[in-house]
């Protein structure tokens, strides 16, 4: 274990593994891919981790809960949509678009999980029960990439359109097109005041729309800081990586930036989520899961940057 005042670092695997998404469980462990070696992890913090080999081509990518009680996940080399059960019994499902690429997914707000097909310019929905429906884009290239459940809809980035999508429960898509050029949006979560936050990984800045409409984008203090993927704690908070910087950021709504500096150098932080013990946990490319202690980063405060409005539309 690597240590830091706030960040500590938990080794799960060697550096070829590639842990990139990380989602809590209903179980109350962590739960995490590996892209590289086509694994699924697991980890209760405080023992060591267990991990279940999937096809080792496949490229698990995304994980979320899903609403049966166990966990999903996107193949995004395989094409399929992968299932595993809290006591590690693995399913997946075909999708009917052949090369498509999943890679976001989310469980949304009608007991179906909705997810991305990056290289087919769809969104799809699945039911428990492996039902697939796809939803076509309006725009063709867009590379469509993290997905996220708002109240009554799904929220995703559209990385080369330069937009976020809203698609509704009954399939209908808006776009809203972002301020600044050729920003790549990827990662994407909903607030519990119903903003919409979102990582631009080309422009480095954090973008956040309110429910009304408004677009503000908030540069970081690294402008090449590449971040990649944000979640939301039960204050409202938005933490997100930055895997070009090797740190992980909180910003707020008015626009209060702190960056925390991860113990091992290039460590390359992709997915984040909320812990079962409240701590945010980020899962890192070359090997292992950090947890930063929210307490004790804010007693060190980290390197705080307040910043100017950005661009508001």
């Amino acid at each position: 274990m690597t240590r830091t005042q706030a960040v500590e670092e938990y080794v799960v695997c060697d550096r070829t593994g590639g842990p990139y998404a990380i989602t809590t469980g209903p179980d109350g462990a962590l739960w995490f891919t590996l892209v590289h070696s086509g694994q699924i992890g697991r980890l209760v913090p405080g023992q060591e981790p267990t991990l279940r080999q999937l096809d080792p081509d496949s490229g698990p990518t995304v994980i979320c809960a899903g609403p049966d009680g166990a966990l999903w996940f996107t193949e995004y080399r395989a094409h399929r949509i992968g299932r595993i059960t809290t006591a590690g019994e693995v399913s997946g499902f075909a999708l009917p678009t052949a090369q498509c690429g999943p890679f976001g997914i989310a469980a949304g707000p009608d007991g179906a999980l909705w997810f991305t097909e990056t290289a087919a310019d769809r969104v799809g929905r699945i039911t428990t029960d492996g039902s697939v429906t796809e939803y076509p884009l309006p725009r063709t290239g867009a590379f469509p990439s993290a997905i996220a459940a708002g109240e009554d809809a799904m929220w995703f980035t559209m990385n080369q359109a330069n937009t976020l999508g809203r698609i509704g429960v009954d399939g209908h898509i808006t776009v809203h097109e972002l301020p600044t050029v050729d920003a790549a949006p990827v990662g994407v979560t909903v607030g519990r005041d119903n903003s919409v936050w979102f990582t631009e990984i080309a422009a480095g800045r954090i973008g956040r729309r309110t429910p009304d409409g408004r677009i503000t984008e908030h540069p970081l203090p690294d402008r090449s800081a590449r971040p990649h993927a944000v979640t939301t704690d039960a204050d409202g908070t938005a933490w997100f990586t930055e895997w070009g910087a090797n740190r992980v950021g909180s910003i707020t709504a008015d626009g209060t930036v702190t960056v925390h500096d991860l113990p091992t150098p290039a460590s390359e932080p992709h997915g984040i989520t909320v812990g079962p013990d409240g701590a945010l946990w980020t899962a890192l490319e070359t090997g292992a899961l950090a947890r930063l202690d929210p307490v004790a980063a804010a007693a060190t405060t980290g390197s705080v940057h307040r910043t100017e409005q950005g661009n508001p539309s």
